[in-house]
Formats: C-alpha cells, sequence, structure tokens
C-alpha cells in the first residue's frame, strides 16, 4: 500500500474509541498502512476537520484515500475489518458473528456508566453509582458463563469484542484511583474478571499506560470532559505539553480541594 493510498484516522492518542482501531491493526499486522493525524481537544476542532465531518466533533474520524469519512469506532472497526480481512479477527460464522455483536451491544451502558461514576462530584451518589457499575459487571459475567464458560476469551482468541472492550477496562484504572472502586473477589464476577485481566495483559493493547490515564483524566475526575478547563485552571489536564511523563501523579482524592495548574505539573 503506498502513502497515496493510505486511510488516515484523525483521532485523539489517549481516546479508548481510537485504541479499540490501533487494537485491531496490531492484531492483523496493518499498524503501518493507517496514518493517524493528532487532534489536540483541548483546542477547538480545525476549520478542516469540521469541513469534512459536517460539523461532527467525535473523534476517532477515518479518512479514506479520496477522501470520503466514516465515524463512529464500532462502525471503523468493521470497515477496517473488511478492508483488511487476512488475519479475521471478527466472528465469520453467522451464529458466532451474532454471539460477539450481542456482546459489543452490551459496550454502550458500560462505558457510559464508567464515566458518569469518575464524573460524579456528589460524594452522596459514590455508592449507588457503585453499584451501577457492579450491575454490568455482572451483567457481562452472566453473558460470558453462558457463551464461554471455560475459556478465557469469548472465543478461542482475543477477538473483536476483546479489542472494544480492552481500551474501556483500561481506562476505568481511573475509577480504581479516584473511586476506589474494585472489582470484588466473588464468584458473581470470577469469569469476567478473567477476561478482563486477560485483555489488559495482551501484547496487542499496549498502547496506554495506567499512569497516563489517571494523570491525563484528571480533569474528568473533577467534572470536566473533553479538554474543558475547570475554574481557576488554565491548562487542561488532556494538554499536550508538558508531556504526561514529567508530570507528579495528581491527587486521588477527586472530591477535596482541586489540584492546580502548577500541582499537576502542567506549567512548563
Amino acid at each position: 500500500m503506498t502513502q497515496a493510498e493510505r486511510m488516515t484516522i484523525h483521532h485523539i492518542p489517549v481516546c479508548p474509541f481510537s485504541q479499540r482501531v490501533e487494537i485491531l491493526l496490531e492484531l492483523k499486522g496493518r499498524r503501518r498502512d493507517v496514518a493517524f493525524n493528532v487532534i489536540d481537544i483541548t483546542r477547538p476542532r480545525p476549520d478542516w476537520l469540521l469541513q469534512r465531518t459536517r460539523g461532527s466533533t467525535a473523534l476517532p474520524v477515518l479518512e479514506t484515500a479520496d477522501g470520503r469519512i466514516v465515524k463512529e469506532s464500532l462502525v471503523i472497526l468493521r470497515y477496517v475489518e473488511d478492508i483488511f480481512p487476512d488475519p479475521p479477527v471478527a466472528q465469520r460464522e453467522p451464529y458466532r458473528r451474532a454471539v460477539e455483536n450481542m456482546l459489543v451491544a452490551m459496550e454502550s451502558p458500560f462505558v457510559t456508566a464508567g464515566y458518569q461514576f469518575v464524573m460524579n462530584q456528589d460524594p452522596g451518589r459514590r455508592e449507588a453509582l457503585r453499584d451501577a457499575m457492579l450491575a454490568l459487571y455482572a451483567k457481562l459475567d452472566d453473558f460470558l458463563v453462558e457463551h464461554a464458560p471455560d475459556g478465557t476469551w469469548l472465543f478461542e482468541e482475543f477477538g473483536l469484542a476483546e479489542a472494544v472492550y480492552a481500551p474501556m477496562f483500561m481506562r476505568f484504572w481511573f475509577l480504581d484511583y479516584y473511586e476506589g472502586f474494585e472489582l470484588p473477589d466473588e464468584p458473581r464476577f470470577a469469569r469476567v474478571r478473567r477476561w478482563r485481566d486477560a485483555c489488559l495483559a495482551h501484547p496487542a493493547a499496549r498502547q496506554v499506560s495506567r499512569e497516563e490515564i489517571v494523570k491525563l483524566y484528571y480533569d474528568y475526575a473533577r467534572g470536566a470532559g473533553n479538554g474543558a478547563l475547570l475554574p481557576g485552571r488554565t491548562v487542561s489536564s488532556f494538554a499536550f505539553e508538558p508531556h504526561w511523563s514529567t508530570r507528579p501523579m495528581p491527587p486521588a482524592d477527586k472530591y477535596g480541594p482541586g489540584a492546580d495548574d502548577r500541582a499537576l505539573g502542567l506549567l512548563a
């Protein structure tokens, strides 16, 4: 594939929805066949991108070599699977594909619950949000027990469903850090725990680290998402510079006094 034939993905490097696509490309050995263009979410989307997406600001966005646009991470995953069919990652047999799609269809409420939990600013809601998160983990466990009780993955190996969920399991490190959330060591979570831990350890899913997630998502934990600035702050925790690796770990107490730019290591 020549440079002129390459697809481009406009993305945020730490975005879990972009990481899904990166994982799929790694599994297919096609990472170098797609160009990645980084978008700074602490600034307004550039006009050229808004023109191509018809005003949509959601990322990632895939742009084909001839300028056509594909949006929504799950749609992009299917498109990449069709463009690069070998080796197959998504299931091909109709019933297995249906099972895979049913599990993927459960990700939206799971993702929503995790982000609502981390962005919550009311200590009185913590228990209810924790219970909601656990209930969704229990549903995933029940599904896996029904369709794959004895294995590690949904099927024989890390596949499309794992590519969808692994980035979310990683992002929920922010729940561990900022909410003290842990998946209880109980039988009703044993199967999903085995799946989650295997997803986190898979070599195709190493685009981000726990430290990076915790540092960049500090503003989410304080209730400000997508690069928005908190009162009294001048730099978003999602800023590219200073690089996250040079910053100190943020305070884990999200309900206490917020850290300023200097304390977060955001001032050059």
